[in-house]
C-alpha cells in the first residue's frame, strides 16, 4: 500500500477519557463549592446572631458552633452574608454553579446572559434590602447599608425609592422587552391565534370549493392563452421563457428548407442558450446562460439570429399538468412583459444616442474657453535652494539640547519644504515620547525659532518629526500648481490645490470627497488668499454647466471681485439684486432655498433611481431620463461662507440650523460648503457643526485652545503664518503651504471669463418665504387666474396633496408659476396656508364639490 493512502491510526477511546478525567473532576468540585455555599447561608441566615458571634473563634473547641457545616459555615456566611452583600451572597453560589456546568460541557444556561443578570442583581438586591429593612438585620449586609445610607443622605428616602424602582422597570424593560410596540404585536398574535382556532373549530362552507373551482378556471385560460401566443413565427422576434422544472422533452423538429439535414446523435449534447428577452450574437454574461440537455434529438444549424426558432415543448394534457405549474407560466410570461418594457426603454434611449449622440451639457456655452495659465502670474523660480550650513547647524544644536536632557539619539534626517524643514529623529531605547514632546519650548529656544512643532510619533513612521521653519523660506505660487502635471491630468471631480507639502510635493484634494471645508485663521494669516486659491483651481477645472457658486460675504470686500462671472458660475435667489450676498436676512433665505433645492434633487434622485449626483448626471448624459418629467443636468453647488462667525453673531441659530441640515444631507446632490471663519471658538464652531466638517484647513491662530477648536489637536498656534497651514482630513493632519494668489491674479481672471458669452443670468435657486413673514397672498380675482388654474385644483384634489414641487413635476411647470398657482389657490380656498416643511392642507374633499367651486367661481 502507498504512503499516501495509508490512513493514520486514530485515537483510542481511552486516551479521551483520561483527557476527560480532569474537566468532571474540576466541574463536579465546582458544583460541590455551590452547594455548600448555598447550604451554609442557609444555615447561618437560620441562627445568624450566634454563628456571628462565633464566626472568629474557628479554633476554639469549647464552642460549637449551630451551622450545618460547623464553623466553615459561620465563617462563610459571615464573610459573605453579613460583612459584604447580605443574600444577594446566593448568587455567588449560583455563579458557582454555572462554572460547574460549564466546565461539563452541560448547556443548561446561557454564561454571559446569566453573567450579566447575576451582577445586576449583585449591585442593586443588597441596596434594596437595605432601603426595605432600614439596615437591620443582615438581608441586605454591610455593602447595602452603607450604599443605602449615602444616597439617603444625598437624594433623600424618596429619591432613595425612585432610583430603585427606576432600576427595577428598566430591568424588566430590557429583559422582557416591554415597550408599546412589542406588547401590541404580542397581543395582536395571541387574537390571530384565538380567530384561526374559531375558524378551524367551525363547519366546512362551500367557498373552500367555489374558489378552488375559480383558480383552476383562471389557471387554464392563461394556460391557453400563453401557448396560443407560443408560435414559432413569434419566437424568433420574442422567445417566451418557461421554467425548466415544468418544460417536457421537445418534438423532433425538421430543419427548414434549405438546410442540409443532420443525422441524429446517440450522445447527449448541451446547449448553452443565453437568458435574454431577445437572441443576439454573443452572450453577454456566461452566468445568465440555461443549459438544457437534450438526448437522441437532432441538432438544426442556426445562421443568425434572427433566422433562430425556438424548441418549444408539447401542450400538456389539462389531465396531468398541475395548478402550481400553470401559477408558473403565468408569473414568467408576466416576467418577461416587464423585462420587455425596461428593453424597450432602453432600446429608445440607445436610438436616441444613435439619433442625437449624447447630451452635451456645454452645448449652451460650446465656445467658452477655459482660462490659461499665463493669467497667473509667474513668480521665477521656485526650486527650493538647500543650505547645508543651516541643516548642519540645526541638526547638532538638536542632538546636543536632547542630549543634555538625557535623551540619546540613534538616528536624524532632514526633509526640506517651502518653508518649514521637517527633522526626523529615532530616539535610542528606552526613550520616552513624552520625554522629547515636553522639550518643545527648549528646542524653539535654542534654535531661536519661531513655530516649532514636535510631531511624536509620526503616522505611519517610527519616528518623532520636528518642524523647525526655515530661514529663507521659498514662495509657492498659484501658477506653479496649476501648471503641474498633477493638477492638469486630475480626474477628480472638484479639484482643490492647496499648495506644497513639506516634502515640496504639491497637494491636491477633491471637494465632493471630503464633502465640506472648515477653514478657520487670525487676520491677516492666509485664510481669505486660501479662499482664493480654492475657487481658482475650481474655475481653471470646470465649466460654467458644471458648477456653480454661491457666496456668502458679510465683509463686503472679500468676494466681491467675482460679481464679473455672475453670469456664468454664480447662483442667486430670484428677487435677489446682486448675486455676491452681503445681507444677513438674504444669507438666511438663500440656505432655506439650498434646503429647498436639495430636497427636489433627492426627489429628482429617487425617480431615476440614482445614488449620488454623479450617477444622476450619467444617466441623463446616456437620454435614459426624460426631461418632460423634470429630469434636467444638475451642476455642482458650492457655497462659500468668507466669515462664519458674523452669521452667527447676527443670525445665530437661524443660520446654524440650515448649515448643519445642508452639511448632513447635501454631499449626495452635488451641493458642497467652504465655511471660513477667523474666530474659531465653540459658540461659533459648534458641535453640530464639527461634525458634519470632517475636512478642515487650519491657518495660524491665537491659542491652543483655538487650534484645539478647529482641530481637536494642538499645533495651529505653532504655525509662522503667511499661508502656512495645517490640513486636516478626517484621519491625520498635514502640514502645508497654501500657494499665493494676489489680487490682480483673481480680478485678470474673473475679467477673461466675464468677457466671454455668458447665460441669460446667474442659476436661480428656488423661491423662499420665510415662516414669519407676512402672507403676500390677497383677495383672490378669478379674472387673473392663471391658465393652469382650474387643472391644477384637480390634481391637488385629487391627490389630497398641497405640494407646489409636484406641480412642478405633473404640469412640468418653473418654480415661480407653480408658487403663483398655489398663492391663487390658497386665497380661493381650495387649500390652505403655508405650513413649513409639511404640504398644505387640502380644503376640498371630492372631485365632485371641486367642480361646483370652479362652476361658482366661473359665474
Amino acid at each position: 500500500m502507498d504512503k499516501k493512502t495509508q490512513k493514520k491510526p486514530t485515537e483510542s477511546p481511552e486516551k479521551g477519557r483520561i483527557l476527560s478525567k480532569p474537566r468532571i473532576f474540576f466541574g463536579l468540585t465546582f458544583i460541590l463549592l455551590s452547594a455548600v455555599l448555598a447550604l451554609s447561608f442557609v444555615s447561618y441566615l437560620m441562627n445568624w446572631k450566634a454563628d456571628q458571634s462565633q464566626a472568629g473563634t474557628m479554633l476554639d473547641k469549647s464552642i460549637k458552633s449551630s451551622n450545618i457545616f460547623g464553623k466553615v459555615g459561620d465563617w462563610l456566611g459571615n464573610i459573605f452574608i453579613f460583612e459584604s452583600i447580605g443574600i444577594a451572597s446566593f448568587i455567588i453560589a449560583f455563579l458557582f454553579l454555572v462554572v460547574g456546568t460549564l466546565i461539563l460541557k452541560k448547556k443548561i444556561f446561557k454564561p454571559w446572559k446569566t453573567i450579566g443578570h447575576s451582577l445586576f442583581f449583585i449591585c442593586w438586591l443588597p441596596i434594596f434590602m437595605g432601603a426595605l429593612t432600614k439596615g437591620q438585620g443582615v438581608l441586605g449586609g454591610v455593602y447595602g447599608y452603607q450604599i443605602m445610607d449615602y444616597l439617603n443622605s444625598i437624594i433623600g428616602a424618596v429619591g432613595l425609592w425612585t432610583v430603585l424602582a427606576a432600576s427595577i422597570l428598566l430591568y424588566f424593560i430590557l429583559e422582557f422587552n416591554l415597550r408599546p410596540s412589542s406588547i401590541k404585536a404580542k397581543l395582536d398574535k395571541i387574537n390571530e391565534n384565538t380567530i384561526g382556532k374559531v375558524k378551524s373549530m367551525m363547519p366546512d362552507s362551500n367557498d373552500d370549493f367555489e374558489a378552488d373551482e375559480e383558480l383552476k378556471e383562471e389557471a387554464e385560460e392563461a394556460e391557453e392563452e400563453t401557448l396560443s401566443r407560443v408560435t414559432v413565427s413569434d419566437v424568433a422576434n420574442k422567445p417566451v421563457t418557461t421554467p425548466v422544472n415544468t418544460m417536457k422533452e421537445p418534438e423532433p423538429v425538421s430543419a427548414p428548407k434549405g438546410f442540409p439535414e443532420v443525422p441524429v446523435s446517440n450522445e447527449i449534447e448541451t446547449i448553452t442558450t443565453p437568458n435574454h428577452t431577445s437572441f443576439e450574437a454573443e452572450p453577454r454574461d456566461v452566468s445568465q446562460q440555461v443549459s438544457l440537455n437534450l438526448s437522441t434529438k437532432p441538432i438544426v444549424p442556426v445562421s443568425s439570429p434572427e433566422e433562430a426558432f425556438d424548441i418549444r415543448p408539447s401542450a400538456p394534457s389539462p389531465a396531468v399538468t398541475t395548478a402550481p405549474a400553470r401559477e408558473n407560466i403565468k408569473f414568467n410570461v408576466e416576467v418577461a412583459q416587464v423585462v420587455d418594457v425596461l428593453d424597450d426603454s432602453d432600446k429608445k434611449s440607445q436610438e436616441l444616442v444613435e439619433k442625437h449622440g449624447l447630451y452635451d451639457h456645454k452645448l449652451d456655452l460650446a465656445n467658452f474657453q477655459m482660462p490659461p495659465v499665463d493669467l497667473l502670474k509667474d513668480y521665477g523660480n521656485e526650486e527650493i535652494s538647500i543650505n547645508k550650513e543651516e541643516l548642519e547647524e540645526n541638526k547638532n544644536k538638536i542632538v546636543g539640547l536632547l542630549k543634555n536632557f538625557n535623551v540619546g539619539i540613534a538616528e536624524i534626517k532632514a526633509t526640506i519644504g517651502p518653508t518649514v524643514t521637517l527633522y526626523e529623529i529615532v530616539p535610542e531605547a528606552g526613550i520616552r515620547v513624552a520625554a522629547i514632546k515636553k522639550l518643545q519650548d527648549d528646542i524653539a529656544l535654542n534654535l531661536s525659532a519661531l513655530g516649532i512643532r514636535i510631531i511624536a510619533p509620526m503616522p505611519g513612521k517610527g519616528t518623532i518629526g520636528i518642524e523647525v521653519p526655515r530661514k529663507n523660506p521659498t514662495m509657492v505660487s498659484m501658477r506653479s500648481v496649476i501648471a503641474s502635471q498633477k493638477f492638469q491630468n486630475t480626474d477628480m471631480d472638484l479639484p482643490v490645490v492647496f499648495g506644497k507639502t513639506i516634502s515640496n510635493e504639491i497637494f491636491m484634494a477633491d471637494l465632493s470627497k471630503m464633502p465640506h471645508l472648515l477653514m478657520a485663521g487670525a487676520t491677516g494669516q492666509g485664510k481669505s488668499v486660501g479662499i482664493n486659491a480654492i475657487l481658482t483651481s475650481l474655475l481653471y477645472k470646470k465649466h460654467p454647466s458644471e458648477l456653480k457658486f454661491v457666496m456668502v460675504d458679510p465683509k463686503k470686500v472679500e468676494l466681491s471681485l467675482y460679481s464679473k462671472i455672475e453670469r456664468h458660475y454664480l447662483a442667486k435667489l430670484p428677487d435677489a439684486e446682486e448675486a455676491i450676498i452681503t445681507d444677513t436676512n438674504k444669507v438666511i433665505n438663500t440656505l432655506n432655498s439650498l434646503c429647498i433645492e436639495m430636497d427636489t434633487r433627492y426627489d429628482l434622485l429617487k425617480n431615476a433611481f440614482c445614488k449620488n449626483l454623479k450617477e444622476y448626471n450619467k444617466k441623463f448624459t446616456e437620454r435614459k431620463l426624460n426631461p418632460e418629467n423634470g429630469h434636467r443636468y444638475l451642476p455642482y453647488i458650492v457655497l462659500v461662507v468668507d466669515e462664519f462667525a458674523d452669521l452667527i453673531m447676527t443670525a445665530g441659530k437661524e443660520v446654524e440650523l440650515p448649515i448643519a441640515r445642508l452639511a448632513q444631507l447635501a454631499r449626495a446632490v452635488g451641493i458642497h460648503l467652504i465655511v471660513a471663519t477667523q474666530r474659531p471658538s465653540v459658540n461659533v464652531i459648534t458641535g453640530m457643526i464639527k461634525a458634519n466638517f470632517p475636512a478642515r484647513a487650519a491657518f495660524r491662530v491665537i491659542s491652543s485652545v483655538d487650534s484645539r477648536t478647529i482641530l481637536d489637536s494642538p499645533g495651529a498656534d505653532q504655525l509662522i503664518g503667511k499661508g502656512d497651514m495645517l490640513y486636516f482630513n478626517g484621519n491625520e493632519i498635514l502640514r502645508l503651504q497654501c500657494a499665493f494668489v494676489d489680487t490682480p491674479e483673481v480680478e485678470r481672471l474673473a475679467e477673461f471669463i466675464g468677457e466671454q458669452k455668458g447665460y441669460s443670468s446667474a442659476l436661480l435657486l428656488p423661491e423662499y418665504v420665510s415662516e414669519d413673514s407676512t402672507s403676500t397672498v390677497g383677495a383672490f380675482d378669478p379674472n387673473e387666474k392663471d391658465a393652469l388654474f382650474e387643472e391644477a385644483a384637480r390634481i391637488i384634489v385629487s391627490t389630497q396633496q398641497g405640494s407646489t414641487s409636484m406641480l412642478q413635476r405633473q404640469l412640468k411647470l418653473g418654480y415661480n408659476r407653480a408658487g403663483r398657482i398655489m398663492d391663487q389657490l390658497e386665497a380661493s380656498g381650495i387649500v390652505g396656508g403655508f405650513n413649513g416643511a409639511k404640504a398644505r392642507e387640502v380644503l376640498i374633499s371630492d372631485l365632485h364639490s371641486l367642480e361646483q367651486f370652479l362652476e361658482d367661481l366661473r359665474s
